[in-house]
């Protein structure tokens, strides 16, 4: 049995995994990273980073290459099909990224794997942790070929199915949705924007419309029973029942795409001991509005801060703040997310109340500004 020791073993290289591990190479603490997967995911759910998210990753060098690789989009519209109820822009944020970033989620995890090559770290694969155990100078890991890799701290960012989570005996209550979700990269011929994200609110349900740096669009859609590997024919009849109609768009082509379930959920606690978790296994909720990876890139990037700082002083006070501080913010983004989906479904009465209400708030510069706060992260500044 072979033995690895290292000051934090971080689980799970998606773009969490990646983000905390570079922030810990970056300053010059030992950490190792193991991910189940031979290479990693090239599938991709997000397609957004938040200008809260890139000013937190700018002081990594990674906010300036993402930003060379995605398009910008100004402006999230609210949308009941071609009716516009509430206009959201960012480019009057006071943020050096005035805007949502439109770049997938294999291009942010390629990024944060260079740069944390380039500052010494690396990814081992396929390597599964099957079991841990701690004590009061650190955690033992131990993997499915049989090592064990012995850390001051272990840090879970290895998803919903957070291994770390359950064999940590983290709680992580919530539910799922009834529905699933149609995700869809595409080509169109016909006038969507390529500077604007849309959701649309229909009887049937909602509609996300994203435009992507190769000029495709990205259609995120709950449905009853979504097929596995939606065709032409599919994603159109979602467009043709959810979108404008003003302006016919055809779809073209289907570039990549797949189904999947959303839950609900927030972890218990984001530390036991000497075991922390951030990202997905510590908060997944629905896609509309686009926060799920950019909350754990936040994640992330605090609690590299806060072991960095632990790992320093020996004071592991910083370790409670990060769970005091991120959690209530999992929490907040779930209800954001949550509301955006369910009120999208409004019919008949309430769909007339919604769209009335909603356009009467519009009107209001501060509602306006509170939406473009919340979407884009800024909000979360102080936290």
């Amino acid at each position: 049995m072979s033995t690895i020791t290292t000051d934090v073993l971080v689980t799970g290289a998606g773009p969490t995994g990646l983000a905390v591990a570079a922030k810990l190479a970056a300053a010059g603490i030992d950490v190792t990273v193991i991910d189940n997967q031979a290479s990693g995911d090239n599938t991709s759910r997000a397609a957004v980073v938040h200008a809260r998210t890139l000013e937190v990753l700018a002081d990594l060098g990674v906010s300036e290459r993402l930003t060379k690789e995605g398009i910008e989009a100004p402006t999230f519209t609210i949308r009941d099909r071609d009716k516009i109820l509430v206009p959201i822009r960012f480019d009057d944020l006071p943020s050096e990224f005035p805007y949502a970033l439109m770049v997938s989620q294999a291009v942010t995890e390629r990024v944060l794997l260079e740069r944390l090559t380039e500052l010494g770290g690396h990814v081992r694969r396929p390597v599964t942790l099957v079991d841990l155990r701690q004590d009061d100078e650190g955690v033992t890991a131990t993997t499915e070929d049989g090592t064990e890799i012995r850390a001051r701290y272990l840090v879970g960012a290895d998803g919903m199915h957070s291994i770390v989570r359950d064999k940590a005996g983290i709680g992580f209550p919530g539910g799922k949705y009834a529905e699933s979700f149609s995700l869809a990269d595409v080509r169109i011929e016909g006038d969507l924007p390529h500077d604007e994200v849309i959701l649309y609110f229909s009887p049937e349900g909602t509609l996300v419309s994203a435009p992507l740096p190769d000029g495709s669009f990205r259609f995120v859609a709950p449905v009853v029973e979504a097929p596995a590997e939606p065709d032409v024919d599919y994603v159109q009849g979602l467009l043709d029942r959810r979108g404008g109609v003003k302006s016919p768009v055809k779809v073209t082509e289907v570039v990549w795409g797949s189904r999947f379930r959303v839950h609900h959920r927030v972890a218990d606690s984001y530390r036991v001991g000497r075991v922390l978790i951030a990202g997905d296994a510590a908060h997944v909720h629905s896609p509309a509005g686009g926060q799920g990876m950019n909350t754990g890139l936040q994640d992330a990037v605090v609690l590299g801060d806060a072991l960095v700082a632990t790992i320093a002083n020996g004071d592991e006070a910083a370790l409670d703040d990060y769970a005091a501080r991120r959690r209530p913010v999992a929490e907040e983004v779930i209800a954001l997310s949550d509301r955006l989906t369910r009120f999208g479904i409004a019919q008949g009465v309430r769909r007339s109340v919604r769209n009335l209400v909603l356009s009467t708030l519009a009107k209001l510069p501060r509602f306006r500004r509170m939406l473009a706060w919340r979407l884009s992260g800024l909000v979360y500044r102080d936290r």
